[in-house]
């Protein structure tokens, strides 16, 4: 996932350093991206190579997120004081040695302890390359900077990702690694010589304390919990597409990278209708998108059987679930104020995550116990369900409390 974080321009650019600038953080964002997702279409490699289950596999997902849930706050904070290019290296250097690590695994447990190395640099790589994306073009256009810069995230789930399916399928898992650590390698080289430090800035030395008193604002813990609950259920069932796919509905594994393409198309369609509509209705948009992703996970766990309602069914995944993202960080973005904006784009970014973790977690789990694959739509149903519910609450208390005072809480809670 990705956080927004505000940022001050710290001078204007020249017109032709800007756009290699952000080109640079974009190779980055798709590097990030390609390791983060890409591993759902190797699982079944991976179960067979390293003589695991397959939910044991899944969790190598779920390690990563929490990873991603526990490093984005604390490392955000903790990269504030460094100059701004100096971190973006430093967090692609860390990310490139650790996909090498995972590359030479001997053992499930050294590839799941790589793999958390890796997952450090994601959350603040993000945090830290929108501060620098929008320090370097004019005031006007630090949107579509920010959005620029996250292409790289979005052609990683379209191209990376059943690239690196199709690799592991004719090459082995590992192949697959090494190729995402030469990406770092690239990402590294580019950064250093596209993105200037003047223009990225020498950061700034906010306090960890000033930033987390963001969470003792009510309505941002019910946007987070919506965001953990409510894109879980995505993950439930993205985690393991693969054996889905393959077992459930009768696919070929050379078939798996292609329709991997298709979830691609169809995030990339849900995230621009998530934020077309969030910026005129964040509302509806909230609660319509929770609505909506919940409505195509119920029937999912009826037409899987059927090869083209898979197909159709995982583009709609990609929509539903990606349509989702905006309205759940701009709910986050608005309850919070001031300083703590920064700090609960970052957080809101580490919930994504620990609802990625929960889901592969919680799919595992139900297939351990035998409610077998073509049950885990349901199972998603339920946690999407749960955040659904948590976004009408967080509603309700805001109309509720309209004419009162945003509340707080107490500063010992």
């Amino acid at each position: 996932m990705h956080a927004t974080p505000a940022a001050t321009a710290a001078s204007a650019p020249t017109p032709a350093r800007r756009p290699w600038a952000l080109y640079a953080l974009t190779v980055g964002a798709f590097g990030i991206g390609t390791t983060e997702f890409v591993i759902m279409g190797l699982l079944l490699q991976l179960a067979g190579d390293l003589q695991v289950s397959l939910a044991a596999a899944g969790l190598l997902i779920s390690g990563y997120a929490l990873g991603v849930f526990v490093g984005a706050p604390l490392l955000t904070a903790a990269t504030s004081r460094v100059p701004r290019k100096t971190a973006l290296l430093v967090l692609m250097a860390v990310f490139t040695l650790g996909n090498i690590a995972c590359a030479v695994a001997p053992s499930y447990w050294v590839l799941m302890a790589a793999r958390v190395v890796t997952s450090l640099a994601h959350g603040t790589f993000f945090g830290v390359g929108a501060v620098v994306a929008t320090s370097v073009v004019p005031a006007d256009r630090k949107a579509s900077a920010i959005s620029t810069m996250f292409t790289g995230l979005t052609v990683a789930t379209l191209l990376g990702v059943p690239a690196g399916a199709w690799l592991g399928l004719h090459h082995g898992w590992r192949a697959t690694f090494w190729a995402v650590s030469a990406i770092g390698l690239v990402a590294m080289a580019v950064i250093a010589l596209f993105v200037s430090a003047r223009e990225a800035g020498a950061g700034s030395a906010v306090s960890l304390r000033e930033e987390f008193k963001v969470l003792r604002r009510p309505q941002v813990l019910l946007g987070l919990a919506a965001t953990v609950l409510g894109f879980a259920g995505v993950f439930v069932v993205f985690t393991y597409v693969q054996p889905l796919l393959t077992r459930v509905s009768g696919f070929g594994e050379s078939g798996v990278s292609a329709i991997l393409l298709v979830f691609g198309v169809g995030m990339i369609l849900g995230n621009i209708v998530g934020g077309h509509y969030g910026d005129r209705a964040p509302v509806r948009a909230l609660l319509g998108s929770l609505a909506a992703l919940a409505l195509v996970l119920t029937l999912m766990g009826f037409v899987m059987q059927s090869q083209p309602a898979a197909v159709l069914f995982i583009g709609l995944l990609g929509a539903a679930g990606f349509a989702t993202v905006a309205p759940l960080q701009l709910r986050v973005l608005s309850k919070a104020e001031g300083a703590g904006q920064s700090m609960a784009s970052s957080l809101n970014i580490a919930a994504f995550n620990l609802g990625n973790a929960l889901g592969a977690w919680l799919g595992g789990a139900a297939i351990d116990q035998g409610l077998g694959l073509g049950r885990l739509p349901w199972v998603a149903t339920l946690l999407t369900l749960g955040g659904l519910a948590v976004a009408w609450a967080s509603v309700r208390l805001e109309r509720g409390g309209a004419s009162r005072p945003a509340a707080t809480l107490p500063a010992g809670c």
